[in-house]
């Protein structure tokens, strides 16, 4: 049978335009539009559907937990979240057709599907510091156990980006919490996937548990320190006991932020003295001294930049997490 190439090729676009079609095929209504009962209900119907699809794709064997899946719903969820709030940008729309874009190829099978978390909306990229933690999960063999909190992990940075975008820090700081906690349960699922049990297994280098002290600004003691900031040093403590980590070090990195210039001497010494005050407190929880080492980086390293917030309390307040001694306990699977 003779085949007819430009048929096929014909063919090949209009499958292709199909396809594209339903990676598009929800359209909530404008925002000027929800002003009546009849198109917030037709919102609502089609958040429903899309809602269905992934139910659909998990009745049919997919888990909850993989990776794609998980995202899929993670970027319905703020869509969503954000629709409720009356969000007035494109914001809840893009959100839902990156939902979409991931059904689709779960619906018809595409291998591999792409990881990449675009900034919709514009969103602000915020904490590179998360990003990259989340970016080294990737890339283990824990990535496997960890992929649900990976993936709305990054959603939820996205989510952040567009809050701060709209209304700044004040807005996009809970968001931001709830990235770190997605981060941080990431990083123990990962951790504990697949660890050697028993007397004779050996023992195996994990990534490290990380904590941030965070200080206020251009001040170094441990009066300093934000309480709260201080519970993730004692979780990452707990954490060692509960899973019977070996503690093998404790590497800190004093920062400080970019308020008095970028450069300004001040500023390493400032970051060392954070460090400093940071390694007695560890040492008064009854870490040994001889496990800590610390340097210290002056305002070089900004995992949050801030540009354009206003007034000046504002500023000191979203340019905290640069204010901080990063804690990086490096720990062993038990032998």
């Amino acid at each position: 049978m003779k085949i007819n190439k430009p048929l096929l090729l014909c063919a090949a676009v209009v499958a292709g335009l199909s396809f594209a079609a339903q990676a598009q095929q929800t359209q909530l209504n404008p925002q000027q539009r929800r002003i009546t009962d009849e198109a917030i209900h037709a919102d609502l119907g089609a958040y429903e559907k899309t809602q269905g699809r992934i139910k659909a794709l998990n009745d049919a064997g997919r888990p909850v937990r993989d990776y794609y899946l998980s995202k899929a719903q993670c970027w319905l969820d703020v869509s969503f979240h954000e629709y409720t709030r009356n969000d007035r940008s494109a914001f809840p729309q893009e959100a839902l057709t990156e939902s979409e874009k991931l059904i689709v190829d779960m619906e018809n099978d595409v291998s591999p599907i792409p990881t990449d978390t675009p900034l919709v909306n514009d969103a602000k990229y915020l904490r590179d510091d998360l990003w990259k933690r989340l970016r080294v999960i990737h890339g283990t063999p824990g990535f496997a156990c960890a992929q649900q909190a990976v993936a709305c992990g990054e959603v939820e940075l996205v989510h952040a980006g567009n809050e701060f975008n709209q209304q700044q820090w004040r807005h996009s700081k809970p968001y931001i919490q709830i990235a770190e906690d997605l981060v941080n349960d990431a990083e123990a699922l990962a951790r504990q996937c697949g660890a050697p049990a028993g007397p004779a297994a050996p023992a195996a280098p994990v990534g490290p548990l990380v904590a941030n002290v965070l200080f206020e600004f251009d001040r170094d003691k441990y009066r300093d320190i934000r309480t709260y900031s201080l519970e993730s040093v004692d979780r990452a403590l707990a954490t060692v006991q509960s899973e019977k980590l070996a503690l093998t070090g404790v590497a800190l990195v004093g920062h400080a932020d970019r308020m008095q210039g970028r450069g300004y001497d001040y500023n390493q010494g400032l970051s060392e003295r954070r460090a400093q005050t940071v390694r007695e407190l560890l040492i008064g929880r009854g870490v040994p001294a001889d496990k800590i080492r610390y340097e210290y980086r002056g305002d070089t390293q900004q995992v949050q930049q801030c540009e354009g917030v206003k007034p000046r309390a504002a500023l000191l307040e979203c340019l905290l997490p640069n204010r901080r001694v990063e804690v990086r306990f490096e720990v062993e699977q038990p032998r």
